[in-house]
């Protein structure tokens, strides 16, 4: 069957991670018990008393990134820059210094014969991996295009055209054959195998615990696939996950259209699903489909304090996709309703690498007499492409 197609783009997650605890009925009533308002585990937010002084006038602040980005959709205009402190990147997490290697054998079967594959992977390249933090996205094509494992990646692809050589693989039978490799790991659940209910694993994680659920097989297929260059795509379902290889004209089965070309479905989860074949409870459901485009994936934590009737504000930004991230800034400010704020803020430009990190301060002054928040977003194309607000106070 001929699956409709369904090319839709997936926003970047939007969590809350400042939030403000408790509630100000009158500021100056807080500031006379001392009430310390909490905005990140351990850091005090002191009430502030009121002022005289009106608040700057509101500025417009970018939106979030669309669901569905258009030619329409129009980009705010940001505030002139202020300068505040600014720290310079450091590396989230250096690749542990480890000489030793960790030994899988795998054996599967393709077109009636038993194959083995044993795999030597760096054990300092894999507590990298496990020790990274999840990016928040659902864009799992960001665990493919990763660059720290190209190399042992790219000598299990050698191994593949090794064999494929030797017996005369078509490039079909060559996907059909690293397809059966990955569809013969076991299925584990994430919510048995990890303390998390979704843990999706970049590839050598996979490899290294010998199974996964379908995130997992098909973040690690993809990545033999697009690393041998053939055009494969992820297709994300509400509650599964697959991936997609492009095929020529004559191949048959179930396939999207993306690009202008047919990405045929290839099943990861279990043995004996051929190219093409897919399970009845997908047949016709819409998908996200996420091509092979390394992306950043920017996210953020902040903490604040107050002084007189200014909040001393620390954003810390760090990048866990598989791109760098150029020309972002912070912008913070105070909610003045209907996309707008009052006393806004924003840092000079910077640059995030992968798996880098920096932090911005800003002195923000609070306006009087308002019923506000605090709003930080994380600015990149001139989208929100991570925000956070405190709880409502009143000033």
């Amino acid at each position: 069957m001929v699956l409709l197609r369904t090319c839709w783009y997936a926003a970047l997650t939007v969590s809350p991670q400042g939030t403000i605890i408790g509630q100000m009925k009158r500021l100056q009533f807080v500031a006379m018990l001392v009430c310390l308002l909490l905005v990140l585990p351990g850091c005090g937010f002191p009430a502030v008393p009121a002022s005289s002084e009106p608040p700057s006038p509101a500025t417009s602040a970018p939106a979030p990134v669309p669901s569905e980005p258009s030619p329409e959709a129009g980009l705010l205009t940001p505030p002139e820059p202020s300068t505040p402190t600014v720290q310079l990147p450091d590396v989230i997490g250096e690749v542990p210094k480890s000489t030793g290697l960790i030994t899988r054998c795998f054996k599967w079967m393709y077109n009636g014969a038993e194959w083995s594959w044993d795999i030597k992977i760096p054990q300092s390249l894999y507590d990298y991996y496990k020790g990274i933090p999840r990016p928040p996205t659902q864009n799992y094509s960001v665990y493919v295009t990763h660059p720290w494992d190209d190399t042992v990646i790219g000598h299990l692809v050698s191994e593949v055209e090794r064999f494929a050589q030797s017996e005369g693989f078509s490039d079909f039978e060559k996907v059909e054959f690293t397809a059966a490799f990955v569809q013969s790991l076991p299925y584990t659940a994430d919510s048995v195998t990890t303390p998390y209910d979704e843990y999706p694993r970049y590839p050598l994680e996979t490899l290294v615990d010998a199974g996964g659920d379908c995130e997992d097989t098909s973040i690690l297929l993809a990545s033999l696939l697009n690393a041998m260059g053939y055009g494969v795509i992820l297709v994300a379902f509400p509650r599964h996950c697959a991936a997609g290889v492009l095929c020529g004209e004559g191949t048959r089965g179930a396939f999207f259209e993306y690009g202008g070309g047919k990405y045929f479905y290839v099943e990861t989860t279990n043995t004996g699903w051929g190219i093409g074949d897919i399970p009845e409870e997908y047949q016709g459901v819409k998908a996200y489909l996420y091509d092979m485009t390394p992306a950043p994936i920017l996210t953020h934590a902040w903490t604040a304090r107050g002084e007189g009737s200014v909040v001393k504000l620390e954003v810390t930004v760090q990048n866990l996709g598989s791109a760098g991230a150029y020309g972002v800034y912070v912008l913070a400010g105070f909610d003045a309703g209907e996309g707008v704020l009052w006393n806004a803020q924003q840092c000079l430009p910077f640059q995030l690498l992968i798996n880098e990190r920096i932090t911005v301060t800003f002195s923000l002054d609070v306006p009087p007499g308002k019923h506000t928040r605090l709003v930080v977003q994380i600015i990149d194309g001139g989208y929100a492409v991570d925000e956070s607000y405190s709880e409502w106070i009143d000033t």
